[in-house]
């Protein structure tokens, strides 16, 4: 006998091409983004070129002429924008702004008409200075500060999960007009971050929570869930819905009538082209969506890394190396010192369970940006600029022997990185040069 999640996966998964697209109002967005940041430009050429400008404008005699910087791409969101619409047309991407509050991102997707999936006050307050509509908000955060509830209630912001029923209790008190979803618990283990350890309700938990929404006369208006952050396996969502159709069934058993559902994130950004893929997650969930939901039942998701990851490269100079004897403890031959680390950009190494790779940028004065990498350099190590030991970014890789003054780029690194720097041992958060490639 097939079982329950069998029923809903496609007996093989379709290929799912991404057909060349052309989107005049998307590109019209970039060039309209410029004015959130006063002074902000940007540019409309290729990474490799805005790197290159960036590095040629430096001087000795400037004081920062040392300091790491970004390049973000806007045409990479926009791309990732037309590949979402093209592969899973059913589902309303709401950005969760967390993975990357940078304000031309954010400015960008609202002028795209996405959603955002809001965390905090801070975080609906940006999008709604920039005009979002408050239906377009999600305050998906399953335990909610009071004072944020009640910022929540005064702007409108209407749409919010929870996984308990203090929380309800909560929301009766501050905000009983609230369009709640219930958030479920999923099987998350296969992911890297297992958002299921802190949130969700676990299915037997459900009528209870149900029940006390009935008593408390509040409105459960769907269901919600997240399969975890770095999700290594597309089937982990069509297992995720088959639970939110049993909660869909039982919250009309209690009375309610859902009619959304929020099916959380866990996309794999563009930089994923090996396992998990974002095809292979369409492939799995747009069938099943239509299979246990009727059309008459909105569905949105939380995307964050999937939109950012490969939007922002990092670069980073050399600023000290040190030769390590062979006796020594540790095995590499170098350690390298670069001028932006683990408590700036590289949280995400601790946060975020990423592993960075470097990529030599500038060596003896060349530009070698997209070279092919030497494979037999020595051993090395690559460490922040802070004095605390935690500060490693690579523990072992291989690179040419580089010299003070070189430097080094990162790729893949716009998810979950600025959000989380500090400014820790005084060192500044990293600059930020945005360039436009949709069309270059």
């Amino acid at each position: 006998m097939r079982t329950e999640l069998e029923t809903v996966l496609p007996s093989r998964v379709p290929n799912l091409s991404l057909k060349p697209i052309t989107n005049k109002a998307a590109a019209a967005a970039v060039q309209g983004s410029d004015n959130v940041i006063p002074d902000t430009s940007i540019q409309n050429c290729s990474i490799k070129d805005c790197i290159q400008q960036k590095l040629d404008s430096l001087e000795e005699a400037d004081l920062d002429q040392e300091s790491p910087f970004f390049v973000a791409d806007l045409g990479s969101i926009l791309r990732q924008h037309i590949r979402w619409k093209t592969l899973l047309p059913r589902v309303e991407p709401f950005f969760a702004v967390k993975s990357n509050p940078d304000p031309m991102v954010v400015k960008l997707l609202a002028s795209l008409q996405c959603g955002f999936d809001c965390a905090s006050k801070s975080e609906i307050q940006q999008v709604l200075d920039l005009g979002v509509d408050p239906n377009r908000i999600i305050y998906a955060n399953p335990c909610k500060q009071a004072s944020f509830v009640r910022f929540a209630a005064q702007h409108n912001v209407a749409r919010m999960t929870f996984d308990n029923a203090e929380e309800l209790v909560k929301i009766k008190r501050l905000y009983p007009g609230a369009e709640l979803l219930l958030r479920v618990l999923t099987d998350d283990s296969k992911s890297l971050c297992q958002l299921g350890l802190k949130f969700g309700a676990p299915l037997e938990n459900v009528p209870h929570l149900l029940q006390t929404a009935k008593d408390l006369e509040l409105n459960v208006v769907g269901v919600s869930f997240h399969v975890g952050s770095g999700c290594t396996s597309e089937y982990a969502f069509a297992d995720a819905l088959v639970r939110a159709r049993r909660v869909f069934d039982e919250a009309e058993r209690f009375g309610f009538s859902p009619s959304l559902l929020d099916v959380g994130g866990g996309f794999p950004g563009a930089d994923v082209q090996d396992g998990i893929t974002f095809e292979k997650v369409a492939a799995v969930l747009a069938p099943a969506l239509d299979t246990l939901f009727p059309a008459s039942v909105r569905v949105i998701a939380e995307p964050g890394r999937y939109f950012v990851a490969s939007a922002f490269t990092l670069c980073t100079h050399v600023i000290a190396r040190r030769t390590v004897k062979p006796q020594d403890i540790r095995p590499s031959n170098y350690m390298y010192y670069v001028n932006d680390g683990m408590y700036g950009s590289f949280n995400c190494i601790l946060f975020d369970h990423q592993k960075v790779q470097p990529k030599v940028l500038v060596k003896d004065g060349t530009f070698k940006y997209d070279e092919t990498p030497i494979e037999d350099g020595p051993e090395c190590s690559i460490w922040g600029p802070t004095c605390d030991s935690i500060d490693c970014l690579v523990e072992k890789t291989r690179l040419p022997i580089l010299d003070v003054g070189d430097w080094i780029y990162w790729e893949n690194m716009g998810a979950y990185t600025i959000c989380a720097a500090s400014q820790f041992n005084g060192f500044k958060k990293t600059e930020i040069i945005y360039t436009n490639t949709f069309g270059v």
